[in-house]
């Protein structure tokens, strides 16, 4: 220490430019579990856009990767027939890249991607794998800021997941419940808690206010849906297995492998 009760320079920021971190805990395997959990995400996700659209649904079940089908070849699970017959790739492709883009640029999954793909940081008190920042203020991460749109977009196609979840309970023989009408009302609401804890959609309830008294009604959404942001994180992970299951379940009754049980 310093006469001026200061740390010297070389004291204070000698061992932080030499090593990477001095902390001794396994602080790296939280971004390796991250980097595994969503680079096979993204692969599965990618792999099932390719599918043929036979194994996307299974009596009134729609696989939510496919939702909504927006293509004439969805055949009687078209749900909003927009593009003709012409189109012969999956109607995955036609809005994966909505939800895609909702999690890509979600500040959550940002943290999470940056540390465990870019090390920017990789984590708490270790030094970035680069020499310089920037921020997200050049291309391409500049256009994070998108953000809010996406979660617009994201509304909509979550609105058609009700939708499907709906229709889940319509069989041929008339109203039921199945297992798979199950899981996909539990898919539909386990992505509203993840839209609804979004950042964007506290900000959409309680943002540009500078009095709240002001505005009585949207202070007290505001404040409900920042509950749901506190567990923001959680919401993000547990929808991300929650849709993956669902495509699973639904693929294996359409395959023949797995028999729907049905309730009544």
């Amino acid at each position: 220490m310093n006469s001026n009760g200061t740390f010297g320079e070389q004291q204070y920021y000698g061992p932080a430019t030499v090593a990477r971190t001095l902390r001794r805990d396994p602080w790296w395997v939280e971004a390796l579990l991250t980097a595994l959990v969503l680079g096979g995400f993204v692969v599965y996700a990618t792999w099932v856009a390719f599918q043929p659209f036979d194994y996307a649904h299974a009596g009134p079940y729609l696989s939510p990767f496919y939702s909504p089908c927006l293509s004439a070849n969805c055949g009687e699970h078209v749900s909003l027939p927009l593009i003709g017959s012409w189109w012969n790739l999956s109607p995955a492709f036609l809005i994966l890249w909505i939800p895609a883009g909702f999690r890509l640029t979600c500040y959550y999954y940002r943290k999470a991607y940056y540390r465990s793909f870019w090390w920017a940081p990789p984590g708490c008190a270790v030094r970035d794998a680069r020499s310089g920042y920037s921020g997200e203020t050049a291309f391409p991460l500049v256009l994070q800021n998108i953000h809010r749109y996406f979660f617009y977009l994201a509304t909509l196609v979550l609105a058609f997941l009700w939708w499907d979840a709906a229709l889940a309970f319509r069989f041929d023989d008339g109203f039921g419940v199945g297992m798979g009408t199950l899981v996909l009302t539990a898919n539909a609401a386990l992505l509203s808690l993840y839209s609804i804890s979004c950042h964007s959609c506290r900000h959409l309830c309680g943002g540009r206010l500078d009095v709240f008294s002001k505005a009585p009604g949207r202070y007290r959404i505001w404040r409900l849906v920042s509950r749901f942001n506190e567990h923001h994180m959680f919401y993000a992970w547990i929808s991300l297995f929650g849709v993956a299951l669902t495509d699973v379940y639904v693929r294996l009754v359409a395959m023949g492998i797995l028999h729907d049980i049905r309730f009544f």
